[in-house]
């Protein structure tokens, strides 16, 4: 049985513009164009929904209803910026990872150790480094089947998650409205009901060709997932190109000599351990320090090179910190960039 975890980021293009300006914090708050050029919403915090607003929503409907919301325009590059961090979190757990968007994903922990096996508190943990990381939260789902993981990340939104078991599938898709399984609009919502499909328990009662018939293809996918049919696995697009291990400190460093030491006793010791599997297949491209300082500015500087080497990593460490000039260490990471395929044919050639 699999063991599948959909993280879903809490609002987060309007999570991102509020972690960098705390002013705009217990305030209606959205992400979109100004409502005198036909703007529309990217999206909106919590707050805002209370009102009635939503994505996708013009900006001058928007405003009508929430007076006092506050629309900032988006920031794409710092967006992509915090999803990478975040995938870099996922990558500390499994390979296994396919992103659907900047801030949601599927990851596969069937055959993670962590927890004795238990996807739940992988999950919780995951959320938890994602928030040290980033200073934002994510909710998620975990379930065997991909669809019901990713239904049950939005049951407990924000910063929460839900746990549906293997023999809980059944009795959380009997009453499910139809509305909720992904791919289901509006329209098809409709038409659903209008021939009496309101739940998952109403398409069970039917006839699977008489779906089909309705529906052409998507009334067979319709009437798999109302009996708790998923076959689909999580599928894996892009090869790693690193492996690394960071450390979120619980109180800012300033003593270089302090990181030092985590980098040279904590750090680099788990990145050993953890990118052994790696390498017995691929070589080690470039050596690499990040640093994010107390203002979540981050700065990163690599260099190529085929070993793990202790001296390097500490002197590029010296230049990253540098940077700062004076500012704060709040999280402390080091890395390995892995060759890719070509690289790795290259090698081989040149060792022949």
């Amino acid at each position: 049985m699999k063991k599948i975890i959909h993280v879903d980021m809490d609002a987060f293009f309007v999570s991102v513009e509020i972690r960098d300006n705390p002013q705009l914090a217990n305030k209606a708050v959205a992400v979109g164009g100004k409502s005198d050029r036909r703007g529309v919403l990217s999206t909106c915090n919590y707050i805002a929904r209370q009102f009635g607003v939503s994505s996708a929503m013009p900006s001058a409907v928007a405003l009508k209803k929430c007076p006092d919301l506050v629309i900032v325009p988006g920031r794409m590059a710092v967006y992509k910026e915090a999803s990478q961090i975040i995938r870099e979190v996922f990558e500390r757990y499994t390979d296994k990872i396919e992103p659907l968007s900047l801030d949601e994903a599927y990851l596969d922990v069937t055959h993670v150790e962590l927890h004795n096996g238990s996807a739940t508190l992988i999950a919780q943990e995951i959320r938890a480094e994602i928030y040290k990381a980033t200073g934002l939260t994510a909710s998620a789902g975990i379930a065997p089947l991909k669809f019901v993981a990713k239904i049950a990340s939005d049951l407990n939104k924000p910063n929460g998650q839900c746990t549906i078991g293997p023999n809980d599938i059944d009795n959380f898709l009997e009453n499910l409205s139809l509305r909720k399984i992904p791919g289901v609009g509006k329209v098809t919502s409709e038409k659903l009901k209008n021939l009496g499909f309101e739940t998952c328990g109403d398409i069970r009662a039917s006839n699977e060709a008489y779906l089909i018939n309705k529906f052409g293809k998507y009334g067979q996918v319709l009437w798999r997932r109302s009996h708790g049919i998923d076959e689909r696995e999580v599928q894996v697009t892009r090869i790693r190109k690193s492996v690394g291990v960071e450390r979120t400190f619980d109180k800012d460093v300033k003593s270089l000599q302090v990181m030092d030491e985590i980098l040279k006793e904590k750090l680099i010791p788990e990145l050993i351990k953890r990118a052994a599997k790696h390498l017995e297949t691929r070589k080690i491209s470039k050596l690499g320090v990040k640093v994010k300082f107390n203002d979540f500015h981050q700065t990163t500087k690599e260099q190529t090179y085929s070993d793990i080497n202790p001296k390097l990593f500490s002197e590029l460490l010296t230049e990253a910190v540098n940077r700062g000039n004076g500012k704060p260490v709040r999280l402390l990471g080091v890395h390995i960039g892995l060759a890719d395929e070509a690289e790795k044919t290259l090698q081989l050639g040149l060792d022949l």
